[in-house]
């Protein structure tokens, strides 16, 4: 299998973000890069360079106004006196009855919480994060039967829109337009510990890509406001979302058995390709401490999906923060996978 990795995704990396209304460190740090990278490289896969794809794959999912906002927030923000070192919005409008010139505004606009502050290096780091994902994307169509985006940042939380929870362009929806273009129809698949609430929002009144989520039940767990089993999509997009919210805590044996459920909806809708959010933030140790899948169990969850799902894929790295076993677990899911297809 083919890892593509941009190398400017490392410059990213506001230091901090504002939880519990307090500024904390950021987990989400550029050594991720080295930790999966080396995974990859155990796995055996071939390292390459995506392409420049400039805006156009971008904007099959975001919108010209939101790119405008995040390549010029940080220099706009910084002209502020005394204002912080990243842009951490400090207004979320309820109702939006008109789009504001002020930047302040804006980033509470397009920011729908302090998890995503905006460095100088964010744009460009994004911006290769998102050229990752389809090149990716790009090598399936090609003809390769699955490949890896190593995306940092992350995507999926980030909607056609806004950035949060430490995404701001949405790889995994930006891989599955991609496939659009010669397959009729795409399931995403996302195992990341958190709901992909920006990927399902953007196709959520859509019929043509499914999206399948297991992750922590957000009535206490982040994004708290999407995720729930009863979201099930909306006009043509009715029944072509599923939410498998899972306990804090839940183990292997739980996992699999939402897995169970996920892939039966994924063969039953009957795509073409299929893309797969892989967020290792599962896992029993991760600093973000939400479920608890072991490493084993990742090779499990890998196998299983390349037995039922034997379709072109694309797997765009979600989450999965720094911790001794992070490149251990991507190996894992990466080896139980190839095994089976």
């Amino acid at each position: 299998m083919k890892a593509v990795l941009a190398e400017e995704q490392q410059r990213h990396y506001p230091p901090s973000f504002l939880v519990n209304g307090v500024m904390e460190a950021n987990p989400e740090r550029p050594e991720r890069i080295a930790m999966l990278l080396q995974g990859a490289k155990d796995t055996g896969c071939e390292i390459v360079r995506p392409e420049n794809y400039g805006d156009a794959p971008i904007l099959t999912v975001h919108s010209q106004r939101y790119l405008n906002f995040l390549e010029r927030a940080h220099e706009r923000w910084s002209r502020i006196k005394g204002a912080s070192e990243a842009v951490t919005p400090n207004i979320h409008p309820i109702h939006r009855r008109g789009y504001p010139d002020s930047v302040v505004a804006q980033a509470g606009w397009h920011m729908i919480d302090a998890s995503a502050p905006i460095s100088a290096d964010t744009w460009e780091s994004t911006q290769w994060s998102a050229w990752t994902a389809a090149h990716a994307a790009e090598l399936v169509l090609g003809g390769e039967s699955a490949a890896y985006a190593l995306c940092r940042p992350p995507g999926h939380h980030a909607g056609a829109e806004t950035a949060g929870g430490f995404c701001y362009l949405n790889n995994s929806a930006i891989a599955a337009s991609c496939l659009r273009k010669t397959y009729d129809r795409v399931a995403i698949l996302d195992v990341d510990l958190h709901h992909g609430n920006g990927t399902q929002d953007i196709f959520y009144e859509r019929s043509d890509v499914l999206t399948v989520s297991i992750h922590a039940d957000p009535v206490r767990f982040y994004p708290f406001f999407w995720g729930y089993a009863d979201e099930t999509g909306a006009g043509a997009g009715e029944d072509a979302n599923l939410n498998l919210p899972l306990p804090r805590g839940s183990n292997d044996a739980a996992f699999m058995d939402a897995l169970a459920v996920a892939l039966k909806k994924v063969q039953s809708y009957k795509p073409d390709a299929l893309v797969i959010a892989l967020g290792l933030d599962a896992y029993e140790g991760d600093p973000i401490a939400g479920l608890a899948v072991t490493t084993g169990g990742f090779v499990r969850v890998g196998e299983a999906i390349g037995a039922a799902l034997k379709l072109p894929t694309v797997i765009v790295q979600e989450g999965g923060y720094p911790c001794d076993e992070l490149g251990d677990n991507l190996s894992s899911f990466l080896g139980g996978y190839e095994s089976r297809r």
